[in-house]
């Protein structure tokens, strides 16, 4: 049996290896310190910009990627597409606008931490999490991202869906509910919880992102996805999406 308060070998021979990309030196040195001081974790690399992550990401491949939005030259948002070919990356940064986060995550962000709302020891675990597919995000960044698909959603309540174009198909992450979420629940008789995820699955989001953006189980996202479909009379993510948005 291993002593808690004791690394495992796992630890010792595999510590999960991070970079921290911020322009601010002070947050830089802050964050990496607090990772750096666990037995698990030890930052191979600092950037100021997304330029030198992208670099250092492709030099070290991490297992994790820390990533500010807005740094001067290359921001966060701009190198995204390219660092997570390399790792997963985390979004922790002071900005919270919903626009933001959602584009964030349509560019391939694994999870949004907004500084000051989290301790210390949340943050070390979310980058434990996110070395194991679990994705975290905190309260500001979750409910941005809701009132942003309730916002796309309710902008466009009386839109016809445009006719899907023969032999192209449109990723699930570039379609937007057209359907307002109300209308929606009224005709499919959804719960207001239901609706929440049938929005975040037409998002193209994965259980994972829906768990941690809704702050609950993946056990209970797949319970609800279960009772859509079957008030969706569909059988796949696809078909739940097409008949939500109306394209069926």
């Amino acid at each position: 049996m291993t002593h808690p308060d004791f690394p495992t070998p796992e630890s010792e021979n595999n510590p999960l290896r991070v970079v921290v990309a911020d322009d601010n030196p002070v947050v830089r040195a802050g964050l990496t310190a607090l990772l750096s001081g666990r037995e698990d974790i030890t930052v191979v690399a600092e950037a100021a910009d997304g330029r030198e992550a992208y670099e250092a990401a492709r030099h070290h491949r991490p297992d994790v990627v820390l990533l500010d939005v807005q740094m001067p030259g290359v921001d966060g948002i701009a190198a995204l597409p390219y660092l997570v070919d390399l790792a997963p990356v985390m979004m922790l940064t002071y900005s919270r606008e919903s626009e933001t986060v959602e584009e964030a995550l349509r560019r391939g962000a694994n999870g949004y931490l907004v500084h000051g709302e989290f301790t210390a020891a949340e943050l070390v675990e979310a980058v434990r999490g996110l070395n194991k597919g679990r994705p975290h995000f905190t309260a500001t960044a979750a409910e941005a991202l809701l009132t942003q698909l309730r916002r796309t959603a309710d902008s466009h309540p009386h839109t016809e869906p445009p006719a899907p174009t023969p032999n192209k198909a449109t990723p699930l992450s570039q379609m937007q509910p057209s359907v307002g979420q109300s209308s929606g629940r009224a005709k499919f008789q959804l719960s207001t919880r239901e609706a929440e995820i049938m929005d975040l699955i037409a998002s193209g989001m994965t259980n994972h992102q829906i768990a941690a953006t809704c702050f609950i189980s993946e056990k209970t996202v797949k319970n609800h996805i279960n009772r859509i479909f079957a008030k969706l009379h569909s059988t796949t993510r696809a078909q739940a999406t097409a008949t939500w948005l109306g394209v069926t």
